[in-house]
Order: structure tokens, then sequence, then C-alpha cells
């Protein structure tokens, strides 16, 4: 594979998670910061202080299991 290639089968160069070497190193949700008003839009509720609550406590129970059942 060649990472200069701007596409290969449909897939953008910059969007591959196989390096040339066959390593894959994939993203997931989690790996950014969110907030609990991040997890309750994710859920696509509105941000009111119920919701957010609701996911502030999924957040303190959960931490990051809580991002990656929403946004895998």
């Amino acid at each position: 594979m060649d990472d200069n290639e701007p596409i290969i089968s449909g897939t953008p160069a910059a969007a591959r998670t196989v390096d040339a070497a066959g390593r894959h190193d994939a993203r997931t949700g989690a790996d950014q910061a969110w907030t609990a008003e991040d997890l309750a839009k994710a859920k696509g509720r509105d941000p009111t202080p119920k919701n957010i609550k609701r996911a502030q406590a999924e957040l303190d129970e959960l931490g990051p299991a809580a991002i990656e059942r929403t946004v895998p």
C-alpha cells in the first residue's frame, strides 16, 4: 500500500488506519476528551440540565466505555 496514493478501494489515504508495515492504529471515540454535554449531544439528546446530569453519571460510572457505547 502506498500512503501517497490518494484513494485505494474508495478509502482516502488520510482515512486509512493500517500503516505500510501492516500495523493497525485505529482511533476510537474515547480517544479525545469528552464532557457530559458532548455525550448527551452524541446520544441525540438536547443538552438540558437533566440530560447533562444523566450523561455525567454515565461518564462517572463507566468512564471511556460510556463514549465507546455511543461513538465507537
